[in-house]
């Protein structure tokens, strides 16, 4: 907690001086003397609260004005609140690696049906964006809360050549600033001021891909940027390791052919038998630069299962906030009771 009017502090002073004046009352009260027959009838009538009694409105008194002097003093502190409204980003990987079958019907498909599930299970005041990304990255579906404008995006997505991790985090964090003014677009001119370490905006990118880095930017030079940002990456290797099995990038079409292994696109080369493989070396950097957290999926249920682990129940926004208030009402409620304790007690005063 941090003090905007420190120097009111000083009116603590009055707290001691007022004790000094409340005892120095209290000895200048004339004394009177009444004759009693027995000391010990006087004893067993006595109250045995009566002394805490007459001082206790008086202390209520002296809380009531600590409150107001800390009121004073504008007392403001950092709070962890929950987000209004929340974006989440898919990044998802469409290069032609995605239509390897060795995750059936083929990658592609299988990475729909679980993003489908994930738009469907998300609240109705979440904010859901699709970035795809193969050689180059493009916003396919800004962010929105239209479920169903959402599943016509994911339905009707394609493969293209070549993959571009790092520019699908830059198009994502593009895409978040559109909606949030405290984000800077990575393609704006205007200055980032980094974070505080452990904050982030109430904004994440789900980025999903089966393959390696071939064009763009470097996805650690992109994360940079997401970690400046306080947007969270969280990453998901998706496929086999060494896969070598045919592509198929229709397999629902009527006598569909597979892909012509001629063609090296993703994270692979030229040639039937190329390593299709997960940088998950790099997927496990961007997502510990940026405060998110790395998954393997080699089959559609693990997929399926990492979407739901993922924490999107947990968007909260730091705030620093003025409490004054709340000291204001402590010494309202003091002074309250010490009025009401002062003429139950002491009706005569």
């Amino acid at each position: 907690m941090e003090l905007l009017w420190s120097p009111v502090l000083y009116l603590f002073a009055l707290i001691p001086l007022s004790i000094l004046i409340y005892v120095l009352v209290l000895r200048r009260r004339k004394p009177y003397a009444v004759r009693y027959s027995s000391l010990s009838l006087i004893r067993a009538a006595k109250p045995a609260s009566s002394q805490w009694k007459r001082h206790l409105p008086f202390a209520l008194f002296l809380l009531a004005m600590s409150s107001l002097i800390m009121a004073m003093t504008r007392p403001v502190t950092v709070l962890t609140l929950p987000a209004s409204n929340a974006t989440i980003i898919l990044a998802l990987d469409v290069s032609r690696s995605m239509c390897s079958t060795d995750i059936a019907p083929n990658r592609l498909e299988s990475a729909k049906a679980a993003a489908l599930d994930f738009i469907e299970s998300q609240n109705s005041d979440t904010q859901i964006g699709i970035v795809v990304f193969a050689g180059f990255a493009v916003v396919a579906q800004p962010p929105t809360t239209d479920k169903d404008l959402l599943a016509t995006t994911i339905e009707n997505l394609t493969t293209a050549r070549r993959t571009a991790i790092g520019e699908g985090i830059l198009v994502s964090l593009d895409a978040i600033a559109e909606f949030d003014d405290t984000v800077v677009s990575p393609y704006s001119d205007a200055a980032v001021v980094p974070v505080a370490e452990g904050q982030y905006v109430p904004a994440i990118v789900v980025l999903l891909t089966d393959g390696v880095t071939t064009t763009g930017i470097d996805p650690l030079d992109a994360a940079q940027m997401a970690a400046d940002r306080g947007v969270r990456v969280y990453t998901i290797g998706f496929g086999t390791v060494n896969n070598n099995s045919p592509m198929n990038c229709n397999p629902y079409a009527p006598f569909a052919e597979p892909f012509d292994p001629s063609f090296g696109f993703g994270g692979g080369g030229g040639g039937g038998n190329f390593r299709r493989e997960i940088d998950e070396e790099t997927l496990k950097q961007v997502s510990d630069m940026t405060g998110g957290s790395y998954y393997l999926a080699e089959s559609s249920e693990q997929l399926q299962d990492v979407f739901d682990s993922l924490p999107t129940q947990l968007f909260t926004v730091t705030e620093t906030t003025e409490i004054s208030v709340f000291f204001a009402a402590f010494a309202a409620l003091f002074i309250v009771l010490a009025i009401l304790l002062s003429i139950l007690w002491n009706p005569l005063l």
